[in-house]
């Protein structure tokens, strides 16, 4: 390879980086309209239970749905199926979607994750679509949120490191937002949680990369009941 073919190499791949980036900040901003603020995935029932009642509380139980719960699930089938839909493989891509869209605890929880799901799509086709967004949807039954995403991005030449990191400090957020607003938190403590959640974060991604659709599995009891018993909870300011 030449030096100016290098450059020109170099060239498209920061263009592609950069609309790859900007693409992540924009579908995972609290701004992208798919609901999320709406949903605290059984934290408001944990709260009113008495589990989560400060920072150090609120830090604790995240750092478990985020390796032992609903974080790790939701990072894995997202990088399955970004790397189904990268290779072709559309059998991979409906058997992944399928478990994921049964792997969920909850009336509440599923629809928390078939709703934002649908509205992530919804969206996209109407303000990013690409051409075989359509096609490769259309091969999934049921479009849960992590399924979403990682179809979108695959579909759009996102690469996966950056997307799983991205969906997942957007789910770390979302969950901090919600327990700020019900224990309530300040906003300094808000970002100090979100900051000691960072390593955890990252080594949640960095094992989701390479798990396998066999090793998924939760052990977060507690926040499984949650989600149950906030369905029958008497105030409720979320639809989880």
């Amino acid at each position: 390879m030449t030096t100016s073919e290098r450059t020109r190499s170099l060239e498209a791949m920061t263009e592609l980086d950069s609309a790859g980036l900007y693409r992540v900040l924009t579908w995972l901003s609290p701004a992208f309209p798919v609901g999320g603020f709406s949903y605290s995935g059984g934290i408001e029932w944990a709260v009113e239970a008495g589990d989560i009642s400060d920072a150090a509380s609120l830090r604790g139980w995240l750092s478990v749905m985020l390796t032992d719960g609903s974080g790790f699930c939701d990072a894995v089938f997202l990088a399955h199926v970004h790397r189904a839909v990268e290779l072709g493989d559309m059998e991979a891509l409906r058997r992944t979607a399928e478990l994921a869209a049964a792997f969920v605890p909850s009336r509440e929880r599923q629809l928390e994750t078939t709703a934002q799901g649908r509205a992530f799509i919804e969206i996209v086709r109407s303000a990013w679509n690409c051409d075989g967004l359509d096609q490769t949807v259309a091969q999934c039954e049921t479009v849960v949120y992590p399924v979403a995403v990682g179809l979108v991005g695959a579909a759009h030449g996102v690469s996966l490191v950056p997307l799983l990191n991205g969906f997942l400090h957007a789910l770390t957020s979302n969950w901090i937002s919600a327990g700020s607003r019900l224990v309530p938190l300040g906003q300094t403590d808000s970002q100090r949680v979100l900051g000691a959640l960072e390593p955890i974060v990252a080594a949640t991604a960095e094992r989701a990369l390479r798990a396998s659709l066999d090793e998924i599995g939760s052990s977060t009891f507690r926040a499984d009941l949650a989600s149950l018993r906030h369905e029958t909870q008497y105030t409720r300011l979320f639809r989880s």
